[in-house]
């Protein structure tokens, strides 16, 4: 008997409810066992406001000197400042097509749904907001900064559902977006394949890296990498029908010779890429996760709150 139209959406909607509910299980666990203290030291503190102004006294550091208040009343008077109490974790998340690639237990976008769900449970246990910028080549989501478990489950649900709109994969446009967007300090969690399929490559690597130092200035930007092991290395299966994700709707059926030469070229296209994004990570002092399906991808995780949260106690 074939299941009607409404037993097919019911059936999908509860396998999302348990891909949901398994996420918020497996997330909050490893908030709760590894990560809540590290997070806390990461971040906590990192942003600052100004409080108030008060008289000059010895030893005071001259470059927080007020000189529009010292020039009022004639008398130097030095900036106070308190961490924020509230902080704001934005999720710039790719929603773009190829999420949907998985030759393992599952594909990357439910391997994306898991890492940001990871900084968002770690968010608010500590009383944080958590927003949410979906980006393929243009920011396609934005759902503003909020705290609370509900709020969290919404984002995830919606990183799992999103249809994109449309094609390519563009992290600018997310990084741009952000800066117009929040004014104050933010963590900007960039989850990403950052697969760009820009023809200029030069062009779209000096985009890149212009508008990191631009984010980088004001924001706490973290780049994760999520990749599956067949875009790395592919079988050398001969001639193949393959479907071009983003490209979908749009004759996107493509046949690729796979013969082995093909494969070992594209192999080392693979590498070359990965490394010029890992030397640009490098160049710009921000240190990334770099996450491949199918493997454990909670530890690389705990491994990086580690040594951040090292680093900070510097």
């Amino acid at each position: 008997m074939v299941p009607s139209e409404a037993e097919v959406a019911r059936e999908r909607t509860m396998a999302l409810l348990r891909d949901i509910r398994r996420i918020e299980i497996q997330t909050s666990r490893l908030v709760t066992e590894h990560l809540s203290g590290s997070y806390q030291s990461m971040f906590r503190g990192q942003g600052i406001a100004f409080s108030e102004v008060r008289a000059y006294e010895p030893g005071d550091d001259v470059r927080k000197i007020d000189w529009n208040v010292t020039a009022r009343t004639g008398e130097p008077h030095v900036k106070l400042f308190t961490e924020e109490r509230e902080l704001t974790v934005m999720l710039l998340v790719d929603m773009s097509a190829s999420l949907s690639l998985g030759s393992q237990e599952y594909d990357k976008r439910n391997l994306v749904a898991r890492l940001a769900a990871t900084f968002a449970f770690s968010a608010i246990a500590n009383n944080d907001r958590v927003g949410l910028i979906g980006f393929t080549d243009q920011v396609e989501v934005f759902v503003p900064p909020r705290s609370g478990r509900k709020h969290v489950l919404s984002v995830i649900q919606r990183v799992l559902t999103h249809e994109s709109e449309h094609r390519g994969t563009s992290p600018v446009a997310a990084l741009e977006y952000l800066a117009r967007l929040h004014k104050g300090h933010s963590v900007a969690v960039l989850v990403s394949d950052f697969v760009d399929d820009t023809d200029d490559n030069a062009a779209a690597r000096t985009r890149f890296e212009h508008a990191l130092k631009v984010a980088k200035r004001r924001h706490d930007i973290i780049p994760i990498r999520v990749e599956d092991p067949i875009e790395l290395a592919l079988p050398p299966v001969g001639l193949l029908a393959v479907e071009d994700l983003e490209l979908l709707g749009a004759g996107g059926d493509l046949f690729v010779d796979l013969s082995r030469g093909n494969t070992k070229r594209f192999a080392e296209q693979v590498a070359t890429e990965r490394e010029a994004f890992e030397t640009l990570m490098r160049k710009l002092s921000l240190p990334m996760v770099s996450i491949q399906c199918g493997e454990d991808w909670q530890s690389p995780l705990i491994a990086f709150f580690k040594r951040r949260a090292r680093r900070m106690r510097r």
